[in-house]
């Protein structure tokens, strides 16, 4: 009975200081409240600027004692008095960007504080090593990915499609049961010549058609042609994958680590079950969230012996989809950036990083690229975290970051150059790479709801 009226006692106090807030927060209407609306446009008349804001609409928001948030001298801030209170942001100059507030997303000039403050954490290999260990511990802790490898099918189901040649190389679709009922689809690109190839992973970006699209087929037989076994897969809730679980699953709160997931059961079962593949050649590449994906692929697996991230891994920039930035990573060590965790998962194996003048990786050379070459040089190695910069072109995997990567790859794991030839690659479409165009197997998991109940056993038993 004490502890009912316990109770009682605890939950009728809490009203009351939920009461409390309510009463002081409400308050009369004031003369100086504006629609942010017209706040934004008198701030564009006094200052002379253009503003725009993105992905909300300025005359549903109210901001409280607008006029007074005005300060006549500074433009810059007037704007922060404006929009912080409301979680909005604002960047530009005479014109001028207005957005919600991007958990993922910063500035240059964030990004280049960050990488300063981060240099000044270590000022040699020893103290650098410390810092390392603390990253990755803190990078995998908060990955969370345990509960998902201990749900790994012990005896996956594995379907193997017909293996086509074509000029150089052979194609074979494949799915694997990774999760119970959960498949993860792609394409076996090998080389014709027996041997022990080098192997190279490629997680897709999320540039329209996935895995299907064009550049991609060109990059990944392009690589057999050259002399490696090269191996995509499905973004989750694309492809193939979008026949199982749909596509919203994509944006789920396990996407990231189930696309970490997949990587790495990909990465396990060609090594397991060809007898072509040389361990001590192993490399990814990726580009966009491929990068991302490229990345921690590498976190998990410590036996890629070159990493190819391409138009991303900025200090000022997560990836803005949950499969990218879904998990804290880049909280790790106490705040950290994806180039960063590069730096601990690579040094001084060789990286080649691919950057533009046309997204967020503009800032490379002068932001990313000098904070990797210090962590490098550490180990006498500077020479071997290199960037191709490509001002004049924008965010995609173009031909020009491809032969970037071809030459990389020809250098550090013995591939032909030679036999870098795109006009001989045989572009199939859509269908010829689908490994379930006749439908889903027996037992396999059919919606996002049927996913998120397995995940949610697996983590309630892990617990």
């Amino acid at each position: 009975m004490k502890s009912q009226r316990y109770i009682l006692f605890v939950c009728w106090a809490f009203c009351l200081c939920i009461a409390g807030r309510m009463i002081a927060v409400a308050r009369p209407p004031h003369p100086a409240d504006r629609s942010l609306a017209e706040m934004l446009e008198m701030v564009e008349k006094r200052f002379g600027v253009d503003i725009r804001c993105k992905r909300f609409a300025p005359d549903t928001v109210r901001a409280a004692f607008g006029d007074f948030r005005v300060r006549p001298y500074s433009l810059e801030e007037t704007l922060d008095n404006l929009l912080h209170p409301l979680d909005l942001v604002w960047s530009g100059g005479s014109k001028i960007t207005v957005q919600p507030y991007e958990y993922y997303r910063r500035t240059p000039a964030d990004g280049k504080k960050l990488l300063a403050w981060l240099s000044a954490q270590y000022a040699d290999r020893e103290s650098w090593e410390n810092r390392r260990e603390a990253l990755l511990a803190g990078a995998r802790e908060a990955l969370a990915l345990e509960p998902f490898v201990r749900g790994l099918v012990a005896h996956p189901d594995v379907r193997l499609g017909r293996r086509v040649p074509h000029d150089g190389y052979a194609t074979q679709n494949y799915a694997l049961e990774t999760l119970p009922g959960l498949y993860v689809c792609g394409t076996i690109y090998a080389p014709l010549a027996r041997g022990r190839h080098p192997l190279i992973v490629s997680p897709a970006g999320h540039w329209p058609g996935g895995r299907y699209r064009p550049d991609q087929q060109a990059r990944m037989a392009v690589f057999a042609r050259m002399g490696a076994v090269a191996v995509d897969m499905d973004i989750v809730g694309w492809g193939d994958s979008e026949r199982q679980i749909g596509r919203e699953a994509h944006t789920g709160q396990h996407a990231m680590q189930l696309q970490v997931l997949w990587s790495k059961a990909v990465t396990d079962w060609i090594v397991a079950s060809r007898r072509d593949i040389d361990t001590t050649r192993m490399a990814a590449t990726g580009g966009s969230g491929g990068a991302t994906h490229t990345l921690l692929l590498a976190l998990v697996d410590g036996r890629f012996a070159a990493l190819a991230p391409v138009v991303h891994l900025v200090s000022h920039f997560d990836g803005g989809c949950p499969c990218e930035s879904g998990r804290p990573v880049t909280l790790a060590g106490g705040g950290s950036c994806t180039p960063e965790l590069l730096s601990a998962v690579m040094a001084p194996r060789p990286v080649l990083t691919v950057s533009d003048g046309g997204d967020w990786t503009a800032s490379y050379p002068e932001l990313e690229y000098p904070f990797l070459q210090r962590i490098w040089a550490f180990y006498d190695a500077a020479a071997e975290v290199r960037n191709v910069h490509l001002p004049d072109e924008r965010h995609d995997y173009g031909p020009n970051k491809r032969r970037a990567v071809y030459e990389f790859f020809a250098a550090t794991l013995g591939l032909d150059l030679s036999q870098a030839d795109e006009s001989a690659v045989e572009l199939l479409p859509e269908e010829a790479l689908q490994s379930f165009a006749d439908g889903l197997p027996v037992g396999a998991i059919r919606s996002r709801e049927e996913l998120e109940r397995t995940i949610e056993t697996l983590i309630e038993e892990t617990e």
